[in-house]
């Protein structure tokens, strides 16, 4: 996969049915609003928090509104090898993990920028720290700041609980209330490395044909500790 999309699925990782309407906004209105209201043509917007805090599925989210209104989009990440290539139509850059970027991903996602705000495209970037803590070049840097910036809010216990219950229906799974708060008391909080473990539960729950429990998922972590 390159990391130049139009109509394509976009290089920015995983993300199974990436959409506004699945991301809790709890503490994130105001950037939800923000992004959900974006348009061609206007400032650079940086999401930044920490790994896991739904910033990959945000810029998911972003593209698949785009597109579904025959926007041209064009993605790129850490994991897009130079050069990048912008085309003539893109109205949509987004740029994710802008921390991780070597150098000669800086130089092309510098001039990615530059060419990108000439034709009038809009572009966001994600990274997992404010501008200002970026060590990036300096040029790169402050163009990605010249806009909006966002701070991802972790989300409070409840909204977990709700996002895990959300994912776990979405999949055909009920997950019992001793399961979510032994998930909660034992994993760390928050919603990437969850959603990661929720799918491990699935794949086992579906392999030994047996219901999301406590003792399974113990079972499931033992397997893996002591794999055969």
């Amino acid at each position: 996969m390159t990391g130049l999309t139009q109509q394509l699925p976009l290089d920015l990782g995983p993300a199974p049915d990436p959409s506004f309407q699945r991301f809790l906004p709890d503490g994130n209105e105001a950037l939800l609003a923000h992004l959900m209201a974006l348009e061609p043509g206007q400032p650079p917007t940086l999401l930044w928090g920490p790994a896991g805090a739904g910033k990959t599925h945000l810029l998911h989210a972003l593209a698949r509104q785009a597109q579904d209104r025959g926007a041209v989009v064009a993605a790129f990440s850490a994991q897009t090898p130079a050069p990048w290539a912008l085309p003539p139509a893109a109205q949509w850059v987004l740029m994710d993990d802008v921390h991780r970027l070597d150098a000669t991903q800086q130089h092309a996602a510098f001039a990615v920028f530059i060419d990108a705000v000439g034709q009038g495209a809009t572009v966001v970037a994600s990274s997992a720290c404010p501008p200002v803590d970026l060590n990036l070049r300096d040029d790169l840097r402050t163009r990605l700041g010249w806009g909006l910036t966002f701070a991802l809010n972790p989300l409070p216990e409840d909204a977990l609980r709700r996002l895990l219950a959300q994912e776990a229906h979405h999949r055909g799974l009920r997950l019992p209330s001793e399961l979510l708060n032994y998930v909660l008391q034992r994993f760390e909080r928050h919603p990437g490395s969850l959603m990661r473990l929720l799918e491990q539960l699935d794949h086992t729950a579906l392999r030994l044909q047996r219901a999301p429990t406590v003792p399974l998922l113990r079972q499931m972590l033992n397997d893996e500790s002591h794999p055969v």
